[in-house]
């Protein structure tokens, strides 16, 4: 170091730890029309508050509209941060968020054809970060009507017509198919029936029908904040809701809950809940809840993230031993939160990196590999994932 003179050196050493620390998961989007369809109408906007919405998006309008509404209700219900992309257009409208990261819950409100179910769950089920909140219709005569998958070239829903001879864009009328989205095998979205009377944001004096996906966006991120994301998002009552479209009995609900369709009801005494979390994955499945889902996404995407440091590190035993360290940390303040079952770490997750893992073949390729087995609360058993982090990035399979 040169010639040395008295005095207090400081000598930075890495401590060697990379703490993996827990992405986001309560910022949503939305995708529909704004009240004043031509603004801002070039890409995702991020808003902070209704204040904001009305300024970008609706000025002096007072018309009903299902973007306002859901946007409204988001931030209602708990929601702090969105996007909103002004589209005429569900499938053209999701392209913009591809390039945010932050995105974890993704809704079209008031969009139940069966081209905008299965567009916003593509995009889901592509991205693996991000959960799609479905819009059931506002109301069937049968909810049996709920229990079928809505054929894939069925007509979209078409305006009907009020008493006053208006129309009232996104509300199912005569002729249009009835039915709930396709299944979505990895869980990535969950539809809620039926529609929430609420009072129109934009004109406080006129009762309106709502699609639930924004209030329900918003009890997701009031859930993930109060408890977390391993928090089911149920029995968990609407703000700002004055009534439901349809009321059901207990025997329409266990039908719907069969179903995978979480219904929101009402109560005399205990007001207006959401009283389901089940995705749209099988009966059978391991994703078949949307707080498990939601949980694996948040893990996945925070070790590919905060483990961009092995790459081009020796790939030896030593790395080895530094990733797993970081793993089993992480995993550890995820237990303690209470997102995985067992009376101590052992029991909630374990995690494998060494030499089986990481045979010569895998070295040669650039690649480090992990298994990590996680108990989430539900359900009971083990869900193993594949973590692969080599010069192109992180990747991580589920099975």
């Amino acid at each position: 170091m040169g010639d040395m003179w008295p005095g207090v050196y400081v000598k930075e050493i890495p401590g060697g730890a990379r703490p993996i620390e827990a992405v986001g998961t309560s910022t949503a989007a939305f995708v529909a029309e704004a009240p004043r369809p031509t603004d801002k109408a070039e890409g995702a906007v991020a808003i902070n508050n209704w204040t904001q919405f009305v300024t970008h998006f609706a000025g002096d309008s007072k018309a009903e509209n299902p973007l306002a509404n859901a946007v409204y209700g988001f931030f209602q219900n708990g929601g702090s941060r969105c996007y909103v992309v002004n589209s005429s257009s569900v499938i053209e409208g999701l392209k913009p968020l591809e390039r945010i990261d932050d995105v974890a819950i993704v809704c079209a409100p008031g969009a139940t054809d069966a081209a905008s179910y299965d567009a916003v769950l593509t995009h889901c089920e592509n991205l693996k970060d991000r959960v799609a909140i479905l819009d059931g219709p506002a109301k069937v005569d049968d909810v049996e009507m709920l229990t079928r998958v809505l054929p894939g070239d069925a007509p979209a829903p078409v305006d009907a017509g009020d008493a006053g001879g208006k129309k009232k864009k996104g509300t199912p009328g005569a002729g249009a198919a009835v039915g709930k989205p396709r299944p979505s095998d990895g869980g990535y979205g969950a539809v809620y029936y039926p529609w929430l009377n609420i009072r129109n944001p934009l004109d406080s004096s006129k009762p309106i029908q709502a699609a639930p996906s924004g209030h329900v966006a918003g009890i997701y991120a009031r859930c993930d904040a109060l408890v977390g994301v391993h928090k089911a998002p149920a029995n968990a009552i609407v703000n700002g809701a004055t009534g439901v479209s349809q009321s059901l009995t207990n025997s329409e609900h266990a039908i719907l809950n069969g179903a995978a369709v979480n219904a929101i009801r009402f109560n005399s005494t205990r007001g207006i809940r959401v009283m389901g979390a089940r995705t749209l994955a099988g009966a059978a499945s391991e994703w078949r809840y949307i707080n498990v889902r939601r949980l694996f996404a948040m893990v996945e995407e925070s070790i590919g993230r905060d483990t961009q440091w092995v790459i081009f590190e020796p790939n030896d035993l030593n790395l080895w031993k530094l990733l797993k360290r970081d793993l089993d940390a992480f995993l550890t303040r995820i237990w303690r939160a209470g997102a995985l079952q067992g009376a101590t770490p052992e029991e909630a997750f374990f995690v494998k990196c060494d030499e089986e893992t990481n045979p010569q073949e895998r070295i040669d390729a650039g690649e480090v590999n992990a298994v990590i087995a996680l108990a989430p609360v539900k359900p009971a058993e083990f869900v193993i994932l594949q973590f692969t982090q080599g010069m192109n990035g992180a990747s991580v399979q589920e099975g």
